[in-house]
Protein backbone atom coordinates (compact mmCIF):
# COMPACT_ATOMS: atom_id res chain seq x y z
CA UNK A 1 0.00 0.00 0.00
CA UNK A 2 1.27 3.88 -0.73
CA UNK A 3 2.26 5.66 2.33
CA UNK A 4 -0.69 7.64 3.43
CA UNK A 5 -0.88 11.26 2.04
CA UNK A 6 -0.26 14.17 4.15
CA UNK A 7 -1.70 17.79 3.54
CA UNK A 8 1.59 19.72 3.76
CA UNK A 9 1.95 20.25 7.36
CA UNK A 10 3.02 16.46 8.74
CA UNK A 11 -0.64 15.59 9.03
CA UNK A 12 -3.13 13.47 7.32
CA UNK A 13 -5.11 14.46 4.79
CA UNK A 14 -8.86 14.60 6.16
CA UNK A 15 -9.70 15.63 9.66
CA UNK A 16 -11.13 13.34 11.72
CA UNK A 17 -14.64 13.85 12.35
CA UNK A 18 -16.37 14.87 15.89
CA UNK A 19 -14.92 17.67 16.04
CA UNK A 20 -15.72 21.13 14.80
CA UNK A 21 -13.21 22.73 12.55
CA UNK A 22 -12.89 26.95 12.80
CA UNK A 23 -10.96 29.66 11.21
CA UNK A 24 -8.25 29.98 9.91
CA UNK A 25 -8.11 26.58 9.61
CA UNK A 26 -6.30 23.72 11.64
CA UNK A 27 -5.71 26.52 14.58
CA UNK A 28 -8.53 25.61 16.95
CA UNK A 29 -11.33 22.49 17.17
CA UNK A 30 -14.16 22.59 19.69
CA UNK A 31 -14.56 19.80 21.70
CA UNK A 32 -18.04 17.96 20.17
CA UNK A 33 -18.93 16.71 24.02
CA UNK A 34 -17.76 19.90 26.57
CA UNK A 35 -17.88 22.69 23.82
CA UNK A 36 -14.63 23.69 25.21
CA UNK A 37 -11.62 26.20 22.61
CA UNK A 38 -8.84 23.79 21.83
CA UNK A 39 -5.48 24.67 20.23
CA UNK A 40 -5.22 22.01 18.14
CA UNK A 41 -1.68 21.63 18.50
CA UNK A 42 -2.11 20.39 21.99
CA UNK A 43 -5.21 18.27 20.81
CA UNK A 44 -2.54 16.07 18.30
CA UNK A 45 -0.08 15.64 21.75
CA UNK A 46 -3.00 14.35 23.21
CA UNK A 47 -3.68 11.89 20.73
CA UNK A 48 -7.02 13.66 20.29
CA UNK A 49 -8.29 13.68 23.40
CA UNK A 50 -10.29 16.44 25.34
CA UNK A 51 -7.51 17.77 27.99
CA UNK A 52 -10.78 19.24 29.60
CA UNK A 53 -13.19 16.69 29.69
CA UNK A 54 -11.62 13.64 28.27
CA UNK A 55 -13.72 13.07 25.31
CA UNK A 56 -11.89 10.69 22.64
CA UNK A 57 -12.17 12.89 19.00
CA UNK A 58 -12.53 10.26 16.13
CA UNK A 59 -8.93 9.11 14.73
CA UNK A 60 -8.19 8.66 11.19
CA UNK A 61 -7.16 4.67 10.17
CA UNK A 62 -3.59 5.82 9.75
CA UNK A 63 -3.40 7.90 12.88
CA UNK A 64 -4.65 4.94 14.30
CA UNK A 65 -2.12 2.76 12.71
CA UNK A 66 0.80 5.31 13.88
CA UNK A 67 -0.16 5.46 17.39
CA UNK A 68 0.12 1.79 17.71
CA UNK A 69 3.18 0.27 15.94
CA UNK A 70 6.72 -0.12 16.96
CA UNK A 71 8.05 1.04 13.74
CA UNK A 72 5.39 2.53 11.52
CA UNK A 73 7.75 3.12 8.42
CA UNK A 74 8.06 -0.69 8.72
CA UNK A 75 4.68 -1.13 8.62
CA UNK A 76 3.56 -3.74 6.14
CA UNK A 77 0.35 -2.50 4.14
CA UNK A 78 -1.94 -5.05 2.43
CA UNK A 79 -4.20 -5.64 -0.15
CA UNK A 80 -4.64 -2.33 -1.30
CA UNK A 81 -5.00 -3.68 -4.73
CA UNK A 82 -8.83 -4.38 -3.53
CA UNK A 83 -11.65 -1.93 -5.22
CA UNK A 84 -15.43 -2.05 -4.36
CA UNK A 85 -17.39 -3.10 -7.54
CA UNK A 86 -21.02 -1.83 -8.24
CA UNK A 87 -22.90 -4.92 -8.46
CA UNK A 88 -26.63 -3.55 -7.98
CA UNK A 89 -25.82 -0.03 -9.98
CA UNK A 90 -26.96 1.62 -6.93
CA UNK A 91 -27.74 5.03 -6.79
CA UNK A 92 -29.34 7.97 -4.19
CA UNK A 93 -30.52 11.33 -5.03
CA UNK A 94 -29.13 10.65 -8.55
CA UNK A 95 -25.49 10.23 -6.91
CA UNK A 96 -24.20 7.04 -8.02
CA UNK A 97 -22.73 4.64 -5.76
CA UNK A 98 -19.13 4.80 -7.74
CA UNK A 99 -19.42 8.42 -7.68
CA UNK A 100 -19.61 8.08 -3.92
CA UNK A 101 -17.16 5.73 -3.85
CA UNK A 102 -14.48 8.03 -5.73
CA UNK A 103 -15.65 10.85 -3.70
CA UNK A 104 -14.50 9.24 -0.16
CA UNK A 105 -11.32 7.83 -1.98
CA UNK A 106 -10.50 11.61 -2.86
CA UNK A 107 -11.77 12.94 0.57
CA UNK A 108 -9.88 10.32 3.08
CA UNK A 109 -7.01 9.58 0.98
CA UNK A 110 -7.67 6.29 1.93
CA UNK A 111 -8.80 3.50 -1.00
CA UNK A 112 -11.64 1.75 1.56
CA UNK A 113 -13.33 1.83 5.20
CA UNK A 114 -10.69 -0.75 6.20
CA UNK A 115 -6.76 -0.47 5.87
CA UNK A 116 -4.92 -3.43 7.19
CA UNK A 117 -1.08 -4.92 7.30
CA UNK A 118 1.25 -6.72 9.21
CA UNK A 119 3.57 -5.07 11.66
CA UNK A 120 4.80 -5.23 15.39
CA UNK A 121 2.82 -4.05 18.63
CA UNK A 122 5.47 -3.94 21.83
CA UNK A 123 7.56 -6.56 19.74
CA UNK A 124 5.16 -8.77 18.97
CA UNK A 125 4.30 -9.43 15.18
CA UNK A 126 0.19 -8.59 14.86
CA UNK A 127 -1.89 -8.98 11.99
CA UNK A 128 -3.79 -5.70 12.21
CA UNK A 129 -7.03 -3.84 10.71
CA UNK A 130 -8.37 -0.64 11.40
CA UNK A 131 -11.41 1.36 10.19
CA UNK A 132 -11.92 4.43 9.52
CA UNK A 133 -15.29 6.00 9.61
CA UNK A 134 -14.49 8.94 7.58
CA UNK A 135 -15.16 6.44 4.48
CA UNK A 136 -18.77 5.85 3.96
CA UNK A 137 -19.51 6.02 7.97
CA UNK A 138 -17.17 2.99 8.18
CA UNK A 139 -19.55 0.95 6.04
CA UNK A 140 -18.46 -2.92 5.28
CA UNK A 141 -19.30 -4.11 2.13
CA UNK A 142 -17.97 -6.47 -0.20
CA UNK A 143 -14.32 -5.46 0.28
CA UNK A 144 -14.19 -4.18 3.70
CA UNK A 145 -14.95 -7.74 4.90
CA UNK A 146 -12.67 -9.02 2.18
CA UNK A 147 -9.71 -7.24 4.07
CA UNK A 148 -10.97 -8.18 7.43
CA UNK A 149 -11.40 -11.30 6.51
CA UNK A 150 -8.15 -11.55 4.69
CA UNK A 151 -6.29 -10.02 7.91
CA UNK A 152 -7.47 -13.07 10.17
CA UNK A 153 -6.41 -15.52 7.81
CA UNK A 154 -2.91 -14.08 7.70
CA UNK A 155 -3.04 -14.07 11.69
CA UNK A 156 -3.74 -17.96 11.19
CA UNK A 157 -1.52 -18.88 8.71
CA UNK A 158 1.48 -17.01 9.91
CA UNK A 159 0.60 -18.19 13.62
CA UNK A 160 -0.06 -14.73 14.90
CA UNK A 161 -2.34 -12.76 16.65
CA UNK A 162 -5.08 -10.16 15.05
CA UNK A 163 -6.17 -7.33 16.49
CA UNK A 164 -9.59 -5.04 14.41
CA UNK A 165 -10.25 -1.61 15.47
CA UNK A 166 -13.69 -1.32 14.48
CA UNK A 167 -15.43 2.15 13.68
CA UNK A 168 -18.25 1.20 11.71
CA UNK A 169 -21.99 2.42 10.88
CA UNK A 170 -22.73 -1.19 9.97
CA UNK A 171 -23.49 -2.78 6.36
CA UNK A 172 -23.52 -0.69 3.42
CA UNK A 173 -26.54 -0.35 2.01
CA UNK A 174 -25.17 0.10 -1.69
CA UNK A 175 -23.97 -3.33 -1.47
CA UNK A 176 -27.15 -4.78 -0.02
CA UNK A 177 -27.12 -8.67 0.62
CA UNK A 178 -23.30 -8.67 -0.59
CA UNK A 179 -22.44 -6.23 2.51
CA UNK A 180 -24.40 -8.33 5.08
CA UNK A 181 -22.68 -11.97 3.73
CA UNK A 182 -19.68 -9.74 5.22
CA UNK A 183 -20.66 -10.99 8.73
CA UNK A 184 -21.07 -14.69 8.10
CA UNK A 185 -17.48 -14.96 5.77
CA UNK A 186 -15.83 -12.52 9.18
CA UNK A 187 -17.20 -14.99 11.96
CA UNK A 188 -16.35 -18.07 9.69
CA UNK A 189 -12.23 -16.42 9.54
CA UNK A 190 -12.26 -16.12 13.12
CA UNK A 191 -13.06 -19.84 13.96
CA UNK A 192 -9.83 -20.92 11.76
CA UNK A 193 -8.19 -18.61 13.71
CA UNK A 194 -8.87 -20.17 17.03
CA UNK A 195 -8.30 -23.75 15.45
CA UNK A 196 -4.27 -22.38 15.45
CA UNK A 197 -5.01 -21.40 19.45
CA UNK A 198 -4.25 -17.72 17.83
CA UNK A 199 -5.92 -14.60 19.85
CA UNK A 200 -8.56 -12.00 18.42
CA UNK A 201 -8.45 -8.75 20.27
CA UNK A 202 -11.38 -6.66 19.41
CA UNK A 203 -11.21 -2.88 20.09
CA UNK A 204 -14.52 -0.95 19.70
CA UNK A 205 -14.45 2.32 19.01
CA UNK A 206 -16.59 5.32 18.55
CA UNK A 207 -19.20 4.34 16.71
CA UNK A 208 -19.23 0.48 16.26
CA UNK A 209 -23.18 -0.22 15.26
CA UNK A 210 -25.08 -2.48 12.96
CA UNK A 211 -23.96 -5.73 11.14
CA UNK A 212 -20.01 -4.97 12.63
CA UNK A 213 -21.41 -5.53 16.54
CA UNK A 214 -23.59 -8.14 15.35
CA UNK A 215 -20.65 -9.94 13.64
CA UNK A 216 -16.83 -10.29 14.34
CA UNK A 217 -16.22 -6.78 16.72
CA UNK A 218 -18.80 -9.06 19.74
CA UNK A 219 -16.33 -12.00 18.75
CA UNK A 220 -13.38 -11.23 20.44
CA UNK A 221 -11.19 -13.46 22.84
CA UNK A 222 -10.42 -10.02 24.37
CA UNK A 223 -13.23 -6.84 23.72
CA UNK A 224 -11.87 -3.31 24.62
CA UNK A 225 -14.10 -0.46 23.76
CA UNK A 226 -12.08 3.56 23.86
CA UNK A 227 -14.67 5.23 26.60
CA UNK A 228 -17.31 7.33 25.81
CA UNK A 229 -17.92 5.37 22.46
CA UNK A 230 -21.34 4.40 21.18
CA UNK A 231 -22.22 0.67 20.97
CA UNK A 232 -25.13 -0.86 20.13
CA UNK A 233 -26.84 -3.03 17.08
CA UNK A 234 -28.91 0.36 16.63
CA UNK A 235 -28.64 4.09 17.72
CA UNK A 236 -30.43 4.98 20.64
CA UNK A 237 -32.27 6.87 18.29
CA UNK A 238 -33.88 4.58 16.08
CA UNK A 239 -34.31 1.74 19.57
CA UNK A 240 -36.57 4.97 20.88
CA UNK A 241 -38.55 5.41 17.87
CA UNK A 242 -39.04 1.46 17.57
CA UNK A 243 -40.12 1.26 21.11
CA UNK A 244 -41.55 4.49 21.57
CA UNK A 245 -39.74 4.45 25.19
CA UNK A 246 -37.06 7.05 26.34
CA UNK A 247 -33.88 5.05 27.19
CA UNK A 248 -31.85 5.34 30.32
CA UNK A 249 -29.26 7.70 30.05
CA UNK A 250 -26.02 5.79 28.58
CA UNK A 251 -27.57 3.49 26.48
CA UNK A 252 -25.74 2.24 23.54
CA UNK A 253 -21.93 3.65 24.96
CA UNK A 254 -18.60 1.61 26.09
CA UNK A 255 -19.72 2.04 30.06
CA UNK A 256 -23.29 0.40 29.99
CA UNK A 257 -21.52 -2.33 27.72
CA UNK A 258 -18.97 -2.77 30.44
CA UNK A 259 -21.82 -2.80 33.15
CA UNK A 260 -23.49 -4.83 31.10
CA UNK A 261 -20.78 -7.49 30.33
CA UNK A 262 -20.76 -6.95 26.83
CA UNK A 263 -17.15 -5.79 26.97
CA UNK A 264 -13.84 -6.92 28.91
CA UNK A 265 -12.58 -3.44 29.45
CA UNK A 266 -11.99 0.35 28.81
CA UNK A 267 -9.08 1.61 27.70
CA UNK A 268 -8.03 5.17 27.45
CA UNK A 269 -6.65 5.68 24.48
CA UNK A 270 -3.05 7.14 25.85
CA UNK A 271 -2.90 3.88 27.30
CA UNK A 272 -4.08 1.28 24.36
CA UNK A 273 -0.77 0.87 23.37
CA UNK A 274 0.43 -0.22 26.84
CA UNK A 275 -2.50 -2.82 27.42
CA UNK A 276 -2.43 -4.40 24.12
CA UNK A 277 1.04 -5.16 24.89
CA UNK A 278 0.54 -6.35 28.05
CA UNK A 279 -2.17 -8.73 26.73
CA UNK A 280 0.13 -9.96 23.86
CA UNK A 281 2.62 -11.12 26.14
CA UNK A 282 0.13 -12.83 28.06
CA UNK A 283 -0.93 -14.76 25.42
CA UNK A 284 2.37 -15.16 24.03
CA UNK A 285 3.17 -16.93 27.55
CA UNK A 286 0.12 -19.11 26.93
CA UNK A 287 1.93 -20.85 23.64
Amino acid sequence: MHQPETNGNGTFNGAASGATKLAPANVATRCEKCRKMLFTRDLEKTQKICPECGYHFRLTAEERVESLVDDYGAFQWMDDDLRSADPLHFSSRNVAYAEKLDEARAKTGISESVIAGMGAIGTHRVSLAVMDFRFIGGSMGTVAGERLTRAIERGAEGRCPVIIFSASGGARMQESLFSLFQMAKTSAALTRLRTVQQPFISVLTDPTTGGVTASYAMLGDVIIAEPGALIGFAGPIVIEQSIHQKLPPDTDTSEFALAHGMIDMIVDRRSMKVTLTHLLKLYAGKR
